[in-house]
């Protein structure tokens, strides 16, 4: 039996405490602020003390609390060992991140972000299908993420969450960082980025809630990204082209479709029938668990947090300077 540390406890920490308690007989251990949780079960005892969490000697780690706050507990967990699992982004700053690398590396910290896009089937699918050229050289890809920011937690109000508020680490570009990591993904690491995004709509926010960004990958491949706060029903979607054929997949159907430009045929490659949403959550938890446990190093680390949260500071930057934004090679 392991002794797990969850650290903040809103909507994605209760989904990871919900997923350990089903499926893991493993112990939590709770770091919140709040007053208000009791549970039936004797496996999980709650903190609101740090301090107190460290003397129970957990050997994992969740990191599911503020973006802001994310680095400072890190390091602090990483010093004493402690294997984490890092909810996306990894922060909203380059501060600090590099020390944590540095922990990480020299005490052999397994380490995973929370991108849980990479356990969609049909993202995954996507990936192979670019992969295997199915539709020869890629050119360009319109990929889109948009909802309605009010709609997210109806049981609490919008304006005192975290998703919309700039020193919190909020906004759409960081809050949703999954469309980012899934290009970075499937299509590595971006050659240059230029970005339109700020505060447009009425949301009662502090932070951006639009972003529309030209992301140029390597081989001259063209990303046109597009994320809102204030789209309703939520929706998601990528369409990729090539020379010989089109990708496409979109969030209502959950199916990946192939067009061939020779048939003029789409053939669909697959679908997901009664999706469960919360499978990707478990599987991530899964693919952790097990890497902690083999001592293996996971295929979506820090170093791969690093590279996504230089990618959207990028956008942010581009925004404000209005001007094209060039990233490390």
């Amino acid at each position: 039996m392991v002794k797990i540390l969850i650290i903040g406890y809103g909507s994605i920490g209760k989904r990871h405490t919900n997923n350990l308690l089903k499926n893991t007989n493993h112990e939590i251990i709770i770091f919140t602020k709040r007053t208000d949780l009791h549970f039936k079960t004797k496996r999980v005892r709650v903190h609101n003390s740090f301090d107190n969490c460290l003397s129970e000697k957990p050997q994992i780690a969740f990191i599911t609390n503020e973006t802001s706050l994310h680095i400072k507990y890190a390091i602090r967990l990483a010093n004493s060992g402690i294997d984490l699992f890092l909810e996306k982004p990894l922060s909203n700053s380059l501060n600090g991140v590099q020390t944590l690398r540095n922990i990480v590396n020299k005490k052999k910290i397994i380490t995973q972000m929370g991108f849980n896009l990479r356990f969609h089937k049909c993202i995954i699918k996507i990936k192979k299908l670019v992969q295997e050229q199915k539709i020869g050289k890629i050119i360009s890809i319109q990929a889109e993420n948009g909802s309605y920011l009010p709609d997210w937690h109806p049981y609490e109000n919008y304006r005192s969450g975290y998703a919309g508020k700039k020193k919190l680490g909020g906004g759409i570009i960081l809050t949703q960082i999954h469309d980012v990591d899934y290009l970075y993904w499937i299509f590595g690491n971006p050659i240059s980025i230029f970005s339109v995004n700020g505060k447009f709509s009425d949301l009662d926010i502090s932070a951006e809630d639009y972003a529309s960004s030209i992301i140029q990958f390597k081989h001259r491949i063209i990303a046109e990204l597009h994320l809102d706060f204030f789209q309703g029903p939520e929706y998601r979607r990528c369409k990729i082209k090539g020379t010989i054929g089109t990708i496409y997949w979109n969030s209502i159907k959950n199916e990946v479709k192939l067009y061939n430009n020779r048939t003029k045929k789409w053939k669909i490659i697959l679908k997901l029938k009664n999706f469960e949403r919360n499978q990707m959550y478990i599987d991530e938890i899964n693919y952790f668990l097990k890497c902690v446990k083999t001592r293996k190093k996971t295929t979506n680390s820090i170093d791969d947090g690093i590279k996504t949260l230089k990618i959207a500071l990028a956008m942010k930057k581009s925004g404000k300077n209005k001007k094209i934004i060039k990233l490390e090679k």
